[in-house]
């Protein structure tokens, strides 16, 4: 079968396509044939060998972590049920990028009827952050709500769930193409943090007094900015560090300025809860309540040019690979 081997550490042309033995199912396994491979930024950390959250894969190593497609083959002991049903997998670290995969029956979440496999997979992990976040924080009708990169996999679900909660979303990004979609998203306003004195248009879109919640995806200088601007009595929610590193907010300056910080460390208790966020977007999903963005897919052997878009901000909502 074909895969993508990342050879080493080092840029999107690491990953280099390479023949592998077809996987074979254990005890407790299913054989996958991958119809759509799901990849994230943390994913091209990964790759560069600069993440600080996971445990480094050693190179040679496929990457991907999240595929969907049909069972095609069952390790003993797995219910006969399973066979041909249409999945999701996570396959932790490493093991995506490839025609067929490997995953344990635990691992597996049947897709609904009624929505596609590219859908679900932009819905599952992206889906369930968003969720989770949204439910960590607490949206409330008429709150002020800034989503940054408002374009992104998360942060146009965000935008979705935070406007279907009745906030007004002031949707955050790079450039007008990713602005324009914010606004399709719902956003009431949007502002480019990429210009100067982007604050003082987030100020102007709240009435002056800044956000009252804040989904900090981005981090370093940004992140920062936008935590002074969060309104006293607000809430700073982080869950990502595009940007560089995670915001991190001396508790004595966030109880002087009267902001609730919900730090980075929050994504570690994600987890046990992912299965139940994921069924609850995706339900919302196919009841046509909100839409994943699939901003652009590749075929596999372009996994180094799908990265090197993600990795370079040139996309929009969740980069999939088609093996």
């Amino acid at each position: 079968m074909r895969v993508i081997e990342a050879v080493r550490f080092g840029g999107p042309e690491v990953l280099v396509p390479r023949e592998a033995p077809d996987p074979v199912a254990g005890p407790g396994q299913v054989v996958i044939e991958v119809a759509v491979a799901g990849m994230t930024f943390v994913e091209t950390r990964i790759r560069q060998g600069t993440d600080p959250w996971h445990e480094r894969p050693s190179p040679p190593y496929v990457p991907g972590g999240l595929v969907a497609g049909r069972v095609a083959e069952l390790g003993e002991g797995v219910d006969r049920d399973w066979l041909g049903r249409r999945v999701l997998a996570t396959t932790g670290l490493t093991g995506g990028f490839a025609e067929r995969a490997l995953a344990t029956v635990p691992d597996l979440f049947p897709v609904p009827a009624g929505l596609g496999l590219p859908e679900a997979t932009a819905l599952h992990s992206d889906g369930a952050t968003a969720e989770g976040l949204a439910e960590h924080a607490g949206i409330t009708p008429g709150s002020h709500v800034l989503v940054e990169a408002a374009a992104g996999g998360v942060g146009s679900l965000l935008v979705q769930l935070a406007v279907a909660a009745g906030a007004h979303v002031i949707g955050a990004a790079r450039g007008e193409r990713k602005l324009r979609l914010a606004a399709e998203l719902g956003a009431t306003a949007t502002v480019d943090y990429s210009l100067p004195g982007w604050t003082d248009r987030l100020r102007d879109a709240t009435g002056g007094a800044g956000p009252d919640l804040v989904f900090d995806g981005v981090g370093g200088r940004i992140g920062r900015e936008a935590f002074e601007a969060t309104a006293p009595g607000g809430r700073f929610s982080v869950h990502g560090a595009s940007g560089g590193d995670a915001t991190l907010i001396d508790p004595a300056e966030a109880r002087r300025r009267g902001v609730e910080v919900i730090g980075i460390d929050q994504l570690y208790g994600f987890p046990p809860h992912v299965p139940r966020w994921a069924h609850r977007i995706m339900t919302r999903a196919a009841a046509g309540e909100l839409r994943p963005v699939i901003g652009r897919t590749y075929p596999l052997h372009e996994a180094a040019a799908a990265h090197a878009a993600v990795e370079n901000r040139m996309t929009v909502g969740k980069t999939l690979l088609l093996p």
